[in-house]
């Protein structure tokens, strides 16, 4: 049964039912063959009806006409009647005093406008009956711990001992992963399918599963996040509880976010800023069904890593050298053994072995089962190591030759290592009853198949487990709106760069002239940069409205040929004058840009500015607010951040200054309120701790 805690949300009765009606239950259907099935497999103790027409009994379930004709109390109903007898059976269930349905049927917003229009009439429906609807388009949920199976997702038995919630917009797909846990001997206690989530979403389960103390970790599979808010507010409760969650976010590609709406009726939302989003919740976001599954079983195996450090151990030269290889990639740190780590593992290592990590105890083990008893204390006794892997043969098959002294010596040692420990075998295999005999003979840890993905699951583990106790500032989803008629028009680059300076923000200085006589009036040395001013151009140099390295004495016919080449080129255009700063050159320039995510808010993106905006495309995104701290470790991701710290004639960066500089135009352009769609400084010049920005260009949304 599930804990108290779960079993007090609001959602309980929903998620952990002690009496379901299935709506359109009968022996012709498929889907009540599913749904039966799975009442039977998972021991199902709670009273189930069925519900047709003829009032008759269907495989083994008791049948009634309509749910007032139960006459007794019913918390959940599944419907599986055909779209046009949906809001009917509502009407009926809520009568008999039903306040939750989970809905098969499909044919709604993923099946075009005709389906959007009669989900919104089911979704008003549901409302007007005070329902808490789930899907529709949904296969269901299995709450495995419970043994409350409201799904057509098949049970896999034998049920293993719950481990991780699979969470997924996808039912076929939620299947999928359910089958491919149990392969890796990875038992799920919570197996969701949401569907179309017309009102209830993925953030409701992941709200329930927080307090759901059987789960250990949660594997989302997302096409689009619904309710952002929501998500945050589930995502943070998770982090503070200190149990992961692990998100494979598909519609990354312009192919597949038409594949996503054609699926679920999804938008996908923009693929970096969901990236910064999950760094900035502490969300582990993985790309393969396999990752999401072993990353999750990892964690829920292991909890938060008491380091970052993986120290591997084998029999196997080759087995060392692919995580040797593949480490770095995975963002996995291997630290070198410590001078005296290294002298006590030679003292009891065979001479002919090194001492290096990852560890070769060489075929020595074979002769000499008891070795990685006396190895595994110390390797695992230095501070920098987080997770022990033993990479050694485990049984899936009868009469597999493996090392049972071994085995059982590898056992009892890691019990009283106080650290976590996995082992690992060299290649994806599927787990069987043998293995499961043989982890609960040898009493070995959680088994993860596949080196490389084991790498990838244990670099994830790492980075989670090091931010737990970062502080993580909430998203800005909404903000208070302000009185456009208040705002500042901000409608030239001018007036931008001029706001910013109001606000302590370095900006380059400069003229603005109207005339040829105010331009050959500067008495300045020169030389200059000058630029056309105009609301309606904001690509400059296509319109002819630059000049550059302008001598001072030329200024007046400089500025002569660019009104001209701006009125040649852009007739329609409005001209304010012609702006002249003073020409900067060298130096490294970045742009800083806050653009409004539709689903997520304000995000602040930091990469190489100038031209090499488009042909680099360096650069790093976060949601706003962001710190001073926050921009530095921005920067630090860039490719081109070696510019900053100093490169041949280049002068290295006072990063400290850069940071503050950048992190206040964030919090100006929150100040600026949610009307505001994008800021963008480009670029933003640095020679050392000289900084100024050297052209602005503000968007609002109307």
């Amino acid at each position: 049964m599930t804990n108290a805690a779960a079993a007090g949300h609001p959602l309980a009765t929903l998620f952990a039912p002690t009496s379901i009606a299935v709506i359109g239950a009968t022996e012709k259907s498929p889907w009540t063959g599913f749904i039966a099935k799975n009442f039977r497999d998972f021991g199902y103790q709670g009273k189930v009806f069925a519900i047709n027409r003829a009032g008759i009994d269907v495989l083994g379930m008791k049948g009634f006409a309509s749910c007032r004709a139960v006459g007794a109390p019913i918390d959940l109903a599944f419907v599986t009647v055909p779209q046009a007898a949906v809001l009917d059976a509502l009407d009926d269930a809520a009568a008999a005093g039903v306040r939750n349905a989970v809905i098969l049927t499909a044919g709604y917003a993923e099946a075009g406008s005709e389906g959007v229009a009669s989900q919104q009439a089911l979704l008003e429906k549901a409302r007007a009956l005070g329902m808490n609807v789930w899907g529709p388009n949904s296969l269901g949920f299995n709450n495995v711990t419970a043994r409350a199976p409201v799904s057509a997702i098949p049970a896999l038995l034998p049920l293993l001992p719950p481990s991780i919630a699979i969470v997924s917009q996808s039912g076929a797909t939620a299947s999928e992963l359910n089958e491919f846990a149990h392969s890796q001997n990875i038992g799920t206690s919570f197996v969701a399918a949401t569907g179309n989530e017309g009102q209830l979403t993925l953030a409701d389960v992941v709200d329930y599963l927080v307090d759901h103390d059987e789960t250990r970790a949660i594997a989302i599979f997302a096409e689009s996040i619904r309710d952002p808010a929501r998500f945050e507010r589930a995502a943070a409760r998770a982090r503070a509880c200190r149990k992961p969650i692990v998100i494979l976010k598909i519609g990354r590609s312009a192919l597949a976010t038409e594949v996503a709406k054609a699926h679920t009726g999804s938008l996908a939302g923009n693929d970096t800023v969901f990236d910064a989003v999950c760094e900035r919740l502490g969300i582990i976001r993985v790309f393969s069904t396999e990752d999401l599954i072993v990353t999750a079983g990892l964690l829920a195996a292991t909890g938060p890593l008491p380091a970052s450090g993986l120290e591997f151990i084998s029999i196997s030269g080759g087995a060392c050298t692919l995580v040797a290889d593949g480490a770095e990639d995975a963002g996995v740190c291997v630290p070198p053994h410590s001078a005296d780590v290294a002298a006590a593992l030679a003292a009891v290592m065979p001479g002919f072995g090194s001492t290096l990590n990852p560890l070769d105890v060489t075929g020595a083990a074979v002769r000499d089962e008891m070795l990685f008893e006396r190895v595994l204390p110390i390797a695992a006794s230095s501070p920098d190591i987080g997770l022990i892997a033993v990479n050694l043969a485990v049984p899936v098959v009868e009469g597999q030759a493996t090392l049972p002294g071994a085995l059982t010596a590898i056992g009892r040692t890691v019990a009283t290592l106080g650290k976590p420990a996995i082992m690992v075998l060299t290649t994806a295999r599927t787990l069987t009853d043998v293995t499961r005999r043989a982890i609960a003979e040898h009493g070995l840890p959680h088994i993860v198949c596949g080196i490389d993905v084991m790498l990838r699951a244990a670099g994830k583990a790492a980075w989670w487990s090091a931010r737990l106790d970062t502080a993580a500032p909430s998203l800005l989803l909404a903000q208070a709106a302000i009185d456009p008629a208040e705002r500042p028009p901000l409608a030239t680059e001018r007036a931008v760069l001029d706001h910013l300076a109001a606000r302590s923000i370095p900006v380059i200085p400069a003229y603005v002239v109207k005339t040829r006589a105010e331009a050959a009036a500067i008495g300045d040395a020169g030389p200059f940069a000058m630029k056309i001013l105009s609301p309606d151009i904001a690509h400059k140099t296509e319109a002819g409205g630059v000049r550059l390295n302008v001598a001072r004495e030329v200024l007046g016919e400089a500025f002569d040929a660019i009104v001209d080449a701006v009125a040649a080129a852009r007739p329609d255009a409005r001209v304010d004058g012609v702006i002249v700063s003073p020409m900067r050159e060298g130096g490294v320039e970045l742009l800083v840009g806050v653009t409004r995510d539709a689903n997520w808010g304000p995000t602040i993106t930091v990469g190489l500015g100038g031209i090499l905006v488009e042909l680099v495309a360096d650069a790093a995104t976060a949601p706003l607010p962001v710190s001073a701290g926050e921009v530095r470790a921005m920067l630090a991701k860039l490719r081109g951040f070696r510019l900053l710290q100093g490169f041949r004639n280049i002068p290295p960066a006072d990063l400290d200054r850069l940071a503050d500089i950048i992190a206040r135009i964030g919090d100006e352009a929150l100040r600026l309120g949610p009307d505001l769609e994008s800021l963008e400084i480009n670029p933003i010049l640095i020679r050392g701790d000289e900084i100024e920005a050297l052209d602005g260009l503000v968007s609002w949304r109307d």
